[in-house]
């Protein structure tokens, strides 16, 4: 496919996005599919303009003259990124739009003067961020006068990182065993490594390396892994990982425990829970037991009031994680964040039952919402009065951890880490004691 026939698909699948609201991977798959003479190079292209264009979208509209999302068009959208996000001159854009088989049609004369000025002179915020114009007050809520900078640091594309499993090799090793994709030390997890996007967004198969093989890397974002360390897990505790899904956050406990302890991982969706099993097996932990849930019901009546630490990555709208699924933050409705709100309040009351006196409850959402975090806080101490706040910051500090104990949420309750803050995915995360 030429660049020109590329561009056009992009605006031909911006379009169907507008219409048929589905997941992003569902509609590049369908196309592919469709499209069986395009090669990998030409998805991977294709693929990179619509997730660029989505990283842009409102602002990328607003830029072309569009001044409605209802109408919004593939078209104004990914001419707009190619200025905006990618910095093309409109010389250059217009040489790929010359109306030649596969191309876009020629740019209008009001094309041109939008591409030339590149300007969002009085946008609202929520242009500006990019961001659906009913998050607004949320996220004002959350950020105040930042709230442009913040979701604005979205748009980049996010870097792959990789937890070192201390079980298996310390950072320095695995720092050589990779040497040849170019890793970085992380900048503030003490056991990560990052690789960064080629300027035509790939990064290495890392699924493919003798390294992740063994089991001595596990691909997690730096601020998962941040805010598995500030759980506090300690060799020889009782640990109940109440929503572990995969085994992220689970595998990184298990590390930091020493293998020493026991770990309870379960999960409301059995599909969820199913990878842990190889992934424990491949990371070579022992102290995690696996509690698959029989017809939707966890089997843990035994752990009631026993445990040291419960660890609650609750479900939520996924709004810190808008770097890696663009798509997402265009689908969110008021509805379904209505809908996790109440799921986190259930399974936070569910998990105060598991904390025995003096133990800990640990909450944690890759959000950026107040609802789903500062707020989800301040109504559990109303309900379960037996529970207090733990000072996370102080706790950052003695972890070796300084640059997070700058990173307060706006209700002062937890801790807020974001892309423009830390440079990691969103996540909120707040530790409760219960008294003894």
């Amino acid at each position: 496919m030429t660049p020109a026939a590329r561009l056009s698909a992009a605006i031909g699948l911006i379009d169907d996005l507008l219409t048929q609201k589905r997941p992003l991977p569902n509609v590049l798959k369908d196309w592919g599919n469709a499209n069986r003479y395009a090669g990998s190079g030409d998805r991977n292209a294709v693929g990179n303009l619509v997730h660029d264009s989505l990283r842009v979208k409102a602002s990328a509209a607003w830029l072309m003259g569009v001044r409605e999302p209802e109408a919004e068009n593939g078209r104004a959208i990914v001419l707009g990124m190619l200025r905006r996000l990618r910095g093309m001159e409109p010389a250059e854009i217009a040489a790929l739009c010359t109306g030649e088989r596969f191309a876009p049609a020629p740019l209008s004369e009001a094309e041109q003067t939008a591409l030339a000025a590149a300007s969002l002179e009085g946008a609202p915020a929520f242009v500006r961020g990019d961001y659906p114009d009913w998050l607004d007050a949320s996220l004002e809520r959350a950020f105040g006068e930042a709230r442009v900078a913040e979701t604005a640091a979205m748009a980049a594309r996010a870097p792959v990182d990789l937890r070192v499993n201390a079980l298996k090799i310390i950072r320095l090793k695995a720092l050589e065993a990779l040497g040849h994709l170019a890793p970085e030390p992380t900048p503030i997890s003490p056991l990560g490594l990052r690789l960064l996007p080629n300027a035509e967004g790939r990064v290495p198969h890392v699924q493919s390396e003798p390294a992740f093989l063994k089991g001595a890397v596990e691909i997690q974002d730096e601020g998962s892994q941040l805010v598995s360390l500030l759980a506090g897990a300690e060799a020889g505790q009782q640990v109940l990982d109440l929503c572990a899904g995969g085994g992220g956050k689970t595998l990184a406990l298990a590390s930091e425990m020493n293998n020493k302890g026991q770990i309870f991982a379960t999960d409301s969706d059995q599909r969820r829970l199913a990878p842990i099993h190889d992934r424990l097996t491949r990371a070579g932990i022992r102290n995690v037991q696996v509690r698959t849930p029989k017809n939707g019901v966890m089997p843990l009546d035994d752990l009631v009031g026993k445990m040291d630490l419960v660890l609650v990555d609750a479900p939520c709208t996924g709004a810190g994680t808008w770097r890696r699924h663009p798509d997402a933050k265009w689908r969110i409705r008021p509805t379904s964040l209505a809908l996790r709100v109440d799921e986190q309040r259930a399974v936070l009351d569910h998990a105060a039952g598991f904390v025995r006196p003096g133990g800990r409850l640990v909450y944690i959402t890759c959000s950026l919402l107040d609802e789903e975090n500062g707020q989800q806080i301040r109504a559990f101490l109303e309900r379960h009065p037996g529970f207090s706040v733990q000072d996370l910051p102080a706790e950052a500090r003695q972890r070796g951890l300084a640059a997070l104990a700058e990173c307060p949420d706006c209700s002062g309750l937890g801790l807020l880490l974001t892309p423009h803050r830390t440079n990691t995915d969103g996540f909120f995360i707040a530790a409760l004691r219960r008294a003894a």
